[in-house]
């Protein structure tokens, strides 16, 4: 792993402090947020061993593709404010999200025709957490009335009846949303970077 001085990519783009600077103006003379070099050390300190850790398994070892998916993963957090908690603390979900993504459009570019899922072991713990966090957001966007009939038959493990007597709906009600609601959660985590076969 590289030191912390040497955050030049290899891909010829640039020193990434200086495209961080970029990104928060220092390119238009506007100075840098305070503190923000205690923030960029503090995701690189902290984040950084256990997303190549991670990325190092999804390339099958390819150090210098998993060392640019993370610089490349670190940069996009700087930019996105949704990347912090309301705290300021990094999101650890995100960022291995957003790293799992970019090592599959990395697998993608060079070798188009396997199935981007390989890549994912459904026996690891923190797959399955990515997965269910990533559930959970897209849920978390849907209406009320089809998130509720998806919580009620998928989550607590109701029939069709049973989830239209909690309702409060008929149950013909209940197909149709759930007809609607897992087709607006497919399109939510499709655009989330998923793939469905």
């Amino acid at each position: 792993m590289r030191a912390w001085p040497d955050t030049t990519d290899r891909g010829g783009n640039g020193d990434m402090r200086d495209a961080i600077g970029n990104s928060c103006g220092a390119a238009h003379g506007l100075l840098r947020p305070v503190g923000a070099d205690d923030a960029l050390r503090e995701m690189y300190r902290d984040h950084t061993t256990p997303l190549l850790r991670y990325l190092l398994r999804l390339t099958h070892g390819d150090q210098h593709r998993a060392e640019d998916i993370v610089q490349e993963t670190l940069l996009r957090a700087w930019r996105h404010p949704e990347a912090r908690a309301p705290d300021g603390r990094w999101r650890r979900s995100w960022l291995f999200a957003v790293a799992r993504n970019l090592a599959i459009d990395h697998m993608r570019a060079v070798r188009p025709t396997e199935p981007v899922r390989e890549f994912v072991d459904p026996d690891n713990a923190l797959d399955r957490a990515i997965d269910v966090a990533e559930v959970r957001a897209a849920l978390a966007t849907l209406p009320d009335r089809l998130r509720g009939v998806l919580v009620e038959v998928y989550l607590r493990d109701r029939s069709g009846p049973e989830a239209a007597r909690v309702l409060g709906i008929p149950e013909g009600t209940v197909k149709s949303r759930m007809f609607h609601a897992l087709r607006a959660l497919r399109q939510t985590l499709e655009a989330r970077g998923y793939r469905f076969g």
